[in-house]
């Protein structure tokens, strides 16, 4: 009888990459960690089939809720609405692209959208696994859950309903506890959540680490439930598995380019050959020019520096999806902020676009239009935008005005 395959988990970890390995159904440990977060720098990857957790960075997480029961609907329905948010996945740079039912209510599926961005060069170990996920989904948890930790020194956050992730994200603090910034995150995702009709509060709040003793730090009385502070647990493999499949482009090519260098190696051989027999000038001749075709041919099909130029600048394109300081929910949160308390002043409309910002309201004396107009101006949170705030406008109901506001101009 042939031995059980061993089982390797490559899953980031607080400073670096974490092997675990387990032997048939038994349950994983940790074999090694590394300092580094490439990787490609990954050495003494034990034999058996590698499952890859994509650290919570490299993803981005988009829960929806669609009018539909029937699950082949669900990829393409998932594509459509990130497409929608600006998001364009390379249909080149293999799947990259994943949903998971959270749950069902009569026609109405609420899904877990994962959207991979693609692998850059050390984003992959050297030896290809054969599965890939997102670490959020290693680590299960019961009921209503926040679980916070963190991966290659910056922490993140998963929030899951009845024990399925809901939604993750890399945050940008890497304080040594969890620090205000932290919070602030994590309720900003919680009220984008609820603007998509998907109400979570944490009825539960996990902090996990490593270190011997840890703070709660801000996430102490920041949320009804209580922080419970552990050690990260063991991941498991998750179930359904992930659909997730990056084309390593690189690797491709560099077996391509060795693959054409050996045909070249053998035509170069048997043309060479041939000549010997021949004696001919004429067959040296015709050798040379065949040889320096397919030289030619070669270089012809290298990367095209233009066409790479091109998928980056794509990819900048999503910066007013993935960049919190372009979040409107954030942005309507900072220009809350600025309208002066106990006033009549409110806004009827709040237009806010990556380029453009339109405010439209009224209040019932000038003075707080000026006072709002003011802060805006000198609001440390907006330092970023240029406001065109003209005087209000008498009506019958008060005062009216409307300010606009864009970035700078170079």
């Amino acid at each position: 009888m042939s031995k059980p395959t061993d089982k390797v988990l490559l899953v980031p970890g607080e400073t670096g990459w974490e092997i675990w390995t387990a032997h048939a159904d038994a349950a994983f440990t940790l074999h090694a960690t590394s300092l580094s977060s490439r990787a490609s720098e990954l050495s003494g990857i034990p034999s058996g089939d590698i499952l890859m957790f994509f650290p919570v960075k490299a993803i981005t997480a988009i829960p929806m809720k669609v009018n539909s029961e029937d699950d082949s609907l669900f990829p393409e329905l998932a594509v459509m609405h990130a497409e929608r948010l600006g998001m364009r996945p390379d249909p080149m740079a293999g799947q990259l692209t994943d949903t998971f039912v959270i749950a069902r209510e009569g026609e109405t599926t609420a899904l877990f959208s994962v959207h991979l961005r693609p692998p850059t060069e050390g984003d992959l170990p050297l030896r290809g696994p054969k599965e890939f996920d997102v670490s959020a989904r290693a680590f299960p948890v019961q009921g209503d859950c926040l679980a916070v930790w963190k991966e290659f020194g910056r922490w993140v956050f998963s929030l899951s309903h009845q024990g399925k992730t809901v939604y993750c994200q890399a945050t940008s603090t890497s304080a040594a506890a969890p620090d205000e910034t932290l919070v602030r995150e994590i309720r900003l995702a919680i009220i984008q959540l609820a603007l998509q009709d998907i109400d979570l509060t944490p009825s539960r709040v996990v902090l996990w680490t490593h270190a011997e003793t840890l703070s709660p730090g801000a996430l102490a009385g920041a949320f009804a439930a209580q922080v419970e502070v552990s050690p990260r647990p063991a991941p498991v493999p998750p179930t359904p598995r992930s659909k997730l499949l990056p084309a390593d482009v690189r690797a491709a090519r560099r077996t391509a380019q060795r693959r054409r260098n050996s045909i070249l190696a053998v035509a170069a051989i048997v043309l060479a050959y041939l000549g010997v027999l021949g004696w001919f000038g004429y067959d040296l001749w015709k050798i040379h020019t065949d040889t320096q075709l397919l030289l030619q041919k070669a270089q012809a099909a290298a990367p095209d520096a233009t066409a790479y130029s091109l998928h980056l600048a794509k990819w900048d394109e999503l910066k007013y999806a993935v960049d919190l300081n372009q979040s409107p929910v954030d942005i309507l949160y900072r220009i809350s902020r600025c309208i002066p308390p106990n006033s009549s002043l409110r806004l009827k409309t709040a237009d806010i676009k990556a380029t453009e910002i339109t405010l439209v309201g009224e209040a019932q004396q000038p003075a707080a239009v000026n006072q709002f107009s003011l802060a805006l101006t000198k609001s440390n949170d907006l330092v970023g935008l240029v406001w065109q705030t003209p005087a209000p406008q008498s009506s019958t109901r008060g005062w009216e005005f409307t300010f606009n506001a864009a970035p700078p101009k170079n």
